[in-house]
Formats: C-alpha cells, structure tokens, sequence
C-alpha cells in the first residue's frame, strides 16, 4: 500500500507541470481507500479563473468521479498549506484528511493564519497532517519566485 509520501511525490509532480505552466508549483491529488481519484494543479492563469487552485480542481474532479459532492473518507495531498476558500472547499466536502507539504505564513488557513480545518464551530473537522516532503514543496515555490523576481513578471 502507498504512502503519505508516496502520494506527496505524485503531488509534487503536478506541481512541477504547474511550473512547466508558469503557474504557481502546487500540485493536489484525491485519494480513497488507496486509489488516486483525482489530481490537479493551479491552473488560475490558464483558465482565468481565480478559483482554479489544485486543490479546488482535485476537489470538482473527485466529486465527478464519485458522483457525489460528499467525499467522505478521502484524503487530499496537497504541497502547500491551503488558503481559506480551498480549507473551506474542504470542510464543504466532508472530507477526511488533509496531508500537505509546507506552510504558508502568509495565506495558509490549516496552522498558520487560521485553523479552519478543526474550528468545532463549524459542522465538520478535518484530520491534518503537515511537513511531509515540506522541504521539496518550499524548494519549488521558492524557485518559482525566484524566477518571477528576477524576470519581473509581476
């Protein structure tokens, strides 16, 4: 049976084509009962679509091939801490675990700025696990950035 790392590593290989992409490096995949349901990366600047993040898309994708909103019992590999509509987008689908790479101090919604994933005010909770593979996750944002920086993109 696979991994949290084994799965991360499919993670980071998503993030890798985001990069390939010129979009931000952070790769998402779907997993029930040991079977990849689903993966993704941001695909913001292709679609034009600020929704578009890895996660949202492995969360619309699994619910596709469930045939349910509900994915109960799944757990979502992300390389970076989720901001709070992809945490939210969690909660909304009752999923079961989140494992995720590296942190987010600026915008991550899981431990850094909030913690919506185990808010008991709200109607569900999410089993988190963080820091698996986070050194490779940071290595490619930071290259990412780097890049941007030095090409003056944005």
């Amino acid at each position: 049976m696979a991994s949290d790392i084994d799965f991360m590593k499919i993670a980071l290989i998503e993030a890798q084509c985001a990069l390939n992409e010129g979009e931000i490096p952070v790769g998402a995949v779907m997993v029930i009962d040991g079977i990849i349901i689903s993966k993704s990366h941001n695909r913001k600047e292709l679609l034009c679509d600020p929704t578009a993040h890895a996660e949202i898309l492995a969360l619309r994708e699994a619910a596709s091939v469930t045939n349910s909103w509900r994915l109960s019992g799944a757990t979502l590999y992300v390389t970076k801490e989720p901001c709070i509509m992809c945490a939210g987008a969690m909660i909304n689908a009752r999923i079961h675990r989140l494992v995720y790479g590296c942190s987010d101090i600026k915008g991550g919604a899981v431990d850094s700025l909030y913690r919506i994933l185990s808010d008991i005010r709200l109607n569900h909770q999410i089993e988190v696990v963080s820091g698996i593979l986070k050194d490779e996750s940071s290595l490619i944002l930071r290259k990412f950035f780097c890049e941007i920086r030095t090409s003056k993109k944005f």
